[in-house]
C-alpha cells in the first residue's frame, strides 16, 4: 500500500454523549487554530463516530493519523491524557474497549491484518467523567481540551519537520 506524508486528524467520539464528544471538540478547536495560522495547510482534520471500517477509511495511505477519542480508566482520572503511538508493527493491547462498542482496537487490528495502517498512528486518549446522554464537556475534561490541541499541533510540526520525539505510549482502556 502507498502511503504518503499527508496528516489526518480524527476526533473520535458523539458530542451528545457529553465527554464522548471530546474528539471532536479538539478537531474544532484544531481547525480554529488553523484558520488562524496556527497549523500548515492541508492537514486533514475530521470527525468519526469511531466505527472500525470508517476510521480505516480516514487513516489509510497517510504519513501520520492521529486520533482524538475518550477513555475509561479504572481507577478513572477525568482530564488526565494517555499518548499511545501504534507502528504498523506493534499489536494492540488485549483487552481494550471502546465506549463505541466495536472501536479503535478492532480497527488497529483489522487495518493491520487488511495492510490499510498508516505509517504513524498516536492515539490521543481522554479519561471521561460523564458519557450520559447531553452535551459540553464536563469542566475537568473541557480543560484538557486547550493543552491537548497544543501537544497535538506540536505533534504535527515535528512530523511535518521529520521528527518523532515524543513521551513513550501509555496504555489505556479505550
Amino acid at each position: 500500500m502507498a502511503v504518503s506524508n499527508r496528516v489526518t486528524v480524527i476526533g473520535v467520539g458523539n458530542e451528545f454523549r457529553r465527554d464522548d464528544g471530546v474528539g471532536p471538540v479538539v478537531v474544532a478547536r484544531l481547525r480554529e487554530r488553523a484558520a488562524h495560522g496556527g497549523l500548515s495547510a492541508g492537514i486533514r482534520m475530521v470527525c468519526c463516530d469511531g466505527e472500525p471500517g470508517r476510521l480505516m477509511g480516514l487513516w489509510e495511505g497517510t504519513g501520520l493519523a492521529v486520533v482524538v477519542d475518550a477513555a475509561h480508566a479504572h481507577p478513572g482520572c477525568p482530564g488526565r491524557i494517555h499518548r499511545l503511538e501504534l507502528d504498523g508493527y506493534a499489536a494492540w493491547q488485549a483487552g481494550t474497549a471502546s465506549s463505541h462498542g466495536l472501536g479503535l482496537g478492532e480497527a488497529v487490528e483489522l487495518a493491520r491484518a487488511l495492510d490499510r495502517m498508516p505509517r504513524h498512528l498516536v492515539v490521543y486518549a481522554v479519561e471521561g467523567a460523564d458519557g450520559a446522554l447531553g452535551t459540553g464537556l464536563t469542566r475537568t475534561v473541557a480543560a484538557a481540551v486547550g493543552p491537548l490541541t497544543e501537544r497535538i499541533e506540536r505533534e504535527i510540526t515535528r512530523y511535518l519537520a521529520g521528527s518523532r520525539g515524543e513521551a513513550p505510549s501509555q496504555s489505556v482502556r479505550l
